[in-house]
């Protein structure tokens, strides 16, 4: 993932947004919305702590200023300044990372009108931007982050041989430009049943959705040769899309689960040379070596999985996260893509199934917190409680994973915004 760009050339494609260059403007924005722009100073004091490195402190705390994580240790070496509000808890622990959903684009009616994550008119759409579709006051984003959920990553879900671009945002915000960290992530990519299932003529099986995936990146490539040579050569942005893709500026994320297609999957990133992430992956048991091999990164199915016979999940298993840890293989867990309500999952859930099948409480923890902010890149922000980070923090009253655990609150940025026992 060293190759992926850094954040500063995405916040320069990101910079026809909120522009800072105007005192006037910034004041208005914090006079029109001061609840959310201005972060409060805090302190989080927790019966346990779990730091997200590794580090368990008993009766820790956090202190946060302007959004940042200041200080993290024990409460009796650390001194709280007078007047700073302090929260008490039984348990807190990094803001839960969603690594792989569609929360934002796909919303809780279930109707029409707040489905935006799949666009069945044809195959191949990289040109499709998430941010364009994304609604961070939908009530799943509001669900999410009343479970603790602080970071997802979220836009168009599989289906199609090339769905569309992904977007990392957090669930705070009321709009995009205040939610989103990363507006064009990844492309979100689809091989297997799941690419020909649909009413149209084609793909109509395996070997025409990889030939029309490979027909595109090779159309790309030869786009990208032509932008070198003319800048005067005409945009189009489906190839641009899929040129950063070939040009390691964008992953592509390709849902696949049976083991012939992870072949594939494989194969194709091989060929063209991309940065490859491995979606779900039902069968990825089987391949440990080649994936471990390739070094390609999975965001593995969640851990409860529906799966029915017949489908290209059906011989997934419950210790799959567990196998791929053990082997060193970079894991992350996702929500997945509900088709019906509640529409969304909730990855604190599917960790705590992880511990029956393999993982211990740190590893499963590692799942959605630290390992998909590495996987997604923004490690350097979230995904642990450690001084300079976002003050990200879910909280709970017992052990996050224990069934009969309700999480209390959740700060984002500095900002408790959700107080409501879930």
């Amino acid at each position: 993932m060293n190759k992926i760009k850094s954040r500063a050339s995405r916040i320069a494609r990101y910079s026809f947004y909120i522009t800072k260059s105007s005192s006037v403007l910034c004041l208005l924005a914090a006079m029109l919305l001061p609840s959310v722009l201005m972060a409060q100073d805090l302190a989080v004091k927790a019966e346990r702590l779990y730091t997200g490195t590794g580090e368990v402190i008993e009766n820790g705390v956090v202190i946060i200023s302007d959004g940042k994580i200041l200080k993290v240790g024990r409460s009796e070496a650390l001194s709280i300044d007078a007047g700073i509000e302090v929260i008490e808890v039984a348990v807190a622990t990094p803001g839960l990372i969603d690594a792989r959903s569609v929360v934002g684009l796909s919303g809780a009616m279930n109707q029409r009108h707040d489905q935006d994550q799949l666009e069945r008119s044809a195959a191949i759409q990289p040109e499709l931007r998430a941010i364009d579709a994304y609604n961070p006051r939908e009530l799943l984003v509001e669900w999410l982050r009343e479970h603790g959920v602080t970071t997802v990553h979220t836009g168009h879900g599989p289906g199609e041989v090339v769905s569309g671009q992904t977007l990392i945002a957090k669930t705070w915000g009321t709009t995009v430009e205040q939610a989103v960290i990363d507006p064009s992530f990844a492309l979100s990519a689809t091989l297997g049943p799941a690419a020909t299932r649909h009413d149209r003529k084609t793909p109509g099986n395996r070997s025409k959705a990889v030939a029309m995936l490979r027909t595109e990146l090779q159309k790309a490539r030869e786009y990208q040769a032509k932008l070198d040579s003319d800048a005067d050569q005409p945009r189009d942005l489906g190839l641009e899309a899929l040129a950063a893709v070939l040009n390691q500026e964008m992953p592509l994320i390709i849902e696949v689960h049976r083991h012939h297609d992870i072949m594939t999957a494989l194969r194709l990133a091989e060929e063209f040379e991309f940065t490859l992430i491995l979606a779900g992956a039902s069968e990825a048991y089987l391949l440990i070596d080649e994936i471990l091999a390739a070094k390609v990164s999975v965001i593995i199915h969640p851990t409860m999985l529906r799966a029915r016979g017949g489908s290209d999940v059906q011989h997934f298993s419950f210790t799959t996260a567990a196998k791929l840890v053990e082997a060193g293989i970079p894991v992350a867990l996702q929500s997945g893509f509900e088709a019906y309500v509640p529409k969304t999952r909730v990855v604190l859930f599917e960790a705590a199934m992880t511990l029956a099948h393999g993982l211990s409480f740190d590893q499963a923890l590692n799942l959605i917190t630290m390992a998909p902010a590495k996987m997604l890149g923004i490690d350097d922000r979230v995904g642990s409680l450690e001084p300079g980070k976002d003050a990200d923090i879910a909280m709970f009253d017992g052990d996050p994973f224990e069934y009969t655990t309700k999480v209390v609150g959740t700060i984002i940025n500095g900002e408790r915004v959700s107080s409501t026992l879930r």
